[in-house]
């Protein structure tokens, strides 16, 4: 009989031990996940909220968030579908330009610049004063490319 009891005993125990680790680590991931939710979206009172209410801003903030993903992703779309109706125009016109070369064209990339020049064969510049011109200004030439297209030789 005391056999029997022993064992009850101790699967009790072991269950009361998992139980409390369960809990423990429960209650460190909530900790966790209120801790990586920005200020902004919590009460004055962060320590006074219940593990209920921690949880039901987390979700509040993770559907804001989904909602900023999916206004960003609409910006990105509508972004590069005008990038791509410009990028035609830009081929067309490039194709199209006679007798106006050279052509100098510079666009603001944010972090940096891409430069390109296009001119004609028997216009004849020289890549390497381009881009000394550049670096006194205090630019770094990552890459300087040159392509021959037709009559044009384009430098970027």
């Amino acid at each position: 009989m005391k056999n029997s009891n022993t064992t009850s005993d101790s699967s009790k125990l072991d269950r009361k031990t998992i139980e409390r680790n369960r809990r423990i680590h429960m209650k460190s991931l909530c900790f966790k996940l209120i801790s990586i939710i920005p200020s902004k979206y919590l009460k004055p009172s962060k320590d006074m909220l219940s593990q209920q209410d921690q949880l039901d801003l987390a979700a509040t903030y993770i559907k804001h968030l989904r909602e900023r993903i999916e206004k960003l992703k609409g910006k990105k779309e509508q972004t590069m579908s005008m990038m791509s109706s410009n990028q035609n125009n830009n081929n067309n016109r490039i194709f199209n330009i006679g007798s106006k070369l050279p052509i100098l064209e510079i666009r603001d990339l944010g972090s940096g610049i891409e430069v390109m020049l296009i001119s004609g064969l028997n216009k004849n510049f020289m890549l390497y004063e381009i881009i000394g011109v550049l670096e006194e200004e205090g630019a770094e030439v990552v890459t300087a490319n040159f392509s021959t297209i037709a009559d044009k030789i384009f430098y970027t």
